[in-house]
């Protein structure tokens, strides 16, 4: 008998969101719960089945034209991208409904045991406070987890599935046509099928190779230059500082826009300074070679001021006394370097360097808008030259509709930068020793 009001409660409010709080003579939240499960059923009853037939089967119909007396009519069949689409939205709002369900069934098993317990039941508003104000970070996120779930979760779950399709054109594109369930093929073809695999690994390799080298000359190069600015004896410190943080301030649209005409092998200023002095203008954005190394010396233009900026924060950071203490040591500049300051610059930035290589892994916008991905290579399948995975995903995406592949690639780029990331970060020692700098 002394569990008498919590399993009754509960088993109300399993068998009907709502009867439980009602049991327990919480007649506003019962209501509240009430009009939950009813906007759940009128949702999710008509939408349910329909949901998971077109997610199993992405249609059955396509469209077509049929003879009617002297003219045709267009019958509409079945959408595979929108019954993908409906069915995995439908699936999320199920399990939306479902926590919101283990909440009630939850809630009213609690307030059956304050009965069982002879403690009072909390009215509504005693309830509202406890949620606002106990429990107001949760409160808070959870219309911006609701939006998280629907705008960002739902995308990558649409993105995850159209890399086990057969959605390309131009032979799978609805209505037209149905798109099918192929599995792993896409996987399959990326890395085994010549024409596919030749243009990935070589990409690959190139991509990595662009990642290591642009933040490799970014950090160090914005390290030395925070060590030249922040040198005793140096002067107008706050001008140069001022100077070196002029292309960080200028929108990167308009900085490589410009690189892009500076660097023109035909009217580009670079090369008529060339032709001045007698000597013969380089293929900056023709020749593969010239080309990638052309793209390191902007990259470094535009992503050396952050470094310096990091740089020069952790340098007003360091204690004063360890170099006071080295110098009485009889240490050299080098060594003072070596030994206080590299270390505590790798401490405190180690994660930004994480975070910069998995960010010129995907770093779009250099190569899109100073070279396109050319020059051309020919024995690459919708890709050029200088072409990162990102830049061939976007061609294959929005230029050539190859969206399986592209999907298929992104999968690929998320697993490598996902793993070099949690390796680099579960080694570094910023996560080790937190009191380094304290």
């Amino acid at each position: 008998m002394m569990k008498r009001h919590r399993n009754i409660a509960a088993l109300l409010s399993v068998a009907l969101q709502g009867l439980g709080q009602l049991y327990n003579r919480q007649w506003l939240k019962g209501i509240i719960f009430l009009c939950v499960h009813a906007f759940g059923l009128y949702y999710l009853v008509p939408r349910l089945g329909n949901a998971i037939w077109g997610l199993v089967t992405l249609g059955e119909t396509t469209q077509k034209f049929v003879r009617v007396g002297k003219g045709t009519q267009l019958i509409k069949g079945d959408h595979s991208i929108f019954l993908m689409l409906e069915g995995i939205i439908t699936i999320l709002v199920l399990l939306v409904f479902l926590l919101i369900y283990a909440l009630n069934v939850y809630d009213a098993y609690q307030n059956g045991k304050k009965r069982d317990e002879g403690k009072g039941v909390p009215k509504f508003a005693d309830s509202w406070n406890h949620a606002t104000v106990k429990h107001f970070p949760y409160f808070m996120l959870f219309i911006p987890v609701i939006g998280v779930l629907f705008f960002t979760i739902m995308p990558i779950l649409f993105s995850i599935m159209l890399a086990f399709t057969n959605y390309s054109a131009p032979n799978n594109i609805p209505p037209a046509n149905l798109v099918d369930w192929v599995g792993f093929q896409s996987f399959i073809d990326l890395l085994q099928m010549k024409s596919w695999s030749k243009t990935f690994y070589g990409l690959l390799f190139w991509t990595i190779i662009w990642a290591v080298l642009a933040t490799v000359t970014c950090y160090f190069g914005g390290i030395l230059v925070a060590l030249l600015v922040e040198s005793k004896g140096i002067r107008f410190k706050k001008l140069w500082r001022t100077i070196f943080i002029i292309p960080y301030a200028i929108p990167q649209l308009i900085s490589l826009l410009v690189m892009r005409n500076l660097f023109n092998a035909k009217f580009g200023p670079i090369n008529q300074y060339f032709a001045y002095f007698g000597l013969d203008g380089l293929p900056w954005l023709t020749d593969p070679f010239w080309a990638k190394v052309t793209l390191i010396v902007v990259n470094m233009w535009i992503g050396i001021p952050v470094s310096m900026l990091l740089a020069m924060g952790v340098l007003t950071a360091i204690p004063r006394d360890l170099y006071e203490a080295a110098e009485v040591d009889g240490a050299t500049s080098f060594q003072k370097f070596k030994i206080i300051t590299m270390p505590y610059l790798l401490f405190a930035t180690a994660p930004i360097l994480i975070t910069q290589f998995a960010g010129n892994i995907n770093n779009f916008n250099v190569i899109y808008l100073m070279t396109g991905g050319g020059p051309p290579k020919g024995e690459y399948q919708f890709a050029g030259s200088t072409d990162l995975l990102v830049t061939w995903l976007f061609n294959l995406t929005l230029v050539n509709n190859k969206y399986n592949m592209s999907a298929a690639i992104g999968i690929l780029i998320f697993i490598i930068i996902a793993s070099i990331s949690i390796f680099s970060f579960r080694r570094t020692k910023s996560f080790k020793e937190e009191d380094m700098l304290s």
